[in-house]
């Protein structure tokens, strides 16, 4: 989902399909402020300032992660108090007023942005259960294009990659969400510890808003190289094969750049 807000039809666009965010919650604000050097003057100048909030919220049985980025803003305010949570939203307010939009993310005005002009990208999965095994990792794909991978090619893909892998069915008697298409996990063909609670959970499901494919990648167990690994050579061939987005964490990023972040992941972790 990608779609730009700047005259009224888009805002109440924005608030109809969103709920205005209603219970959700902030997990991630970035303030980029560019600044020009003026030969003139010697000196640097203010190039304008955008702000991407990233918001986790559920509507209508589904669970959404929204980045809204805010380009040419005039004026804003982000604070938090020592020792109080401002992360979490009622319902955020909006409006337009002489080609500006202002957003009010809470009642007291601590999160609060004018804008020429806003960019909503948004990943959205079914709401899921926590299970007993204790999850490692997660790894999210919306892709683009209409038929997304097959259980089949994921088998094929880490075949290739020297990972094979037996496939098990999640066998629910009522499904997740009625967008998902199918369910199951994925066991090294050689498990050679033999705990049947070390997998890599795969969901596929049809986004709810136009064409696409969405796909859910969890690790479960306990820490093991090899379930690292069949997740990230399917990200890598799923990214490379599909245009699309990845969600991280809390972070949405383009799928072509998730090579980039993988390779300064790892160098991160070197480095602690």
């Amino acid at each position: 989902m990608n779609r730009t807000i700047k005259h009224a039809e888009d805002l109440r666009w924005l608030i109809d399909h969103t709920g205005g965010f209603r219970a959700g919650y902030v997990t991630e604000i970035q303030i980029l402020k560019r600044r020009l050097f003026d030969e003139g003057s010697v000196r640097e100048v203010p190039a304008g300032t955008t702000i991407a909030v990233t918001i986790h919220y559920e509507i209508r049985g589904l669970a959404r992660v929204a980045k809204l980025t805010m380009t040419g803003v005039t004026d804003f305010s982000v604070f938090e108090q020592d020792g109080i949570d401002c992360s979490s939203l009622s319902v955020i307010q909006a409006e337009l007023n002489a080609r500006t939009l202002r957003f009010w993310f809470d009642p007291q005005g601590e999160l609060y942005v004018v804008c020429d002009e806003a960019h909503l990208e948004e990943l959205t999965l079914p709401v899921i259960t926590a299970q007993q095994a204790a999850e490692l990792a997660r790894w999210t794909f919306q892709g683009l294009s209409t038929d997304g991978p097959t259980i089949q090619w994921l088998l094929d893909e880490l075949n290739q990659a020297g990972l094979p892998c037996t496939w098990r069915d999640a066998g629910r008697s009522v499904a997740v969400h009625p967008a998902v298409q199918w369910e199951g996990s994925l066991r090294p063909a050689d498990n050679s510890s033999g705990d049947e609670n070390n997998l890599v959970h795969a969901m596929a499901y049809s986004p709810p808003e136009g064409q696409g494919f969405g796909l859910l990648l969890r690790v479960f167990g306990i820490q093991d190289r090899r379930l690292s690994r069949i997740l990230e050579v399917l990200a890598d061939r799923i990214t490379h094969r599909f245009p699309g987005n990845c969600l991280i964490g809390t972070t949405i990023i383009p799928g072509r750049e998730w090579e980039r972040w993988l390779v300064q992941e790892h160098r991160s972790r070197r480095e602690q």
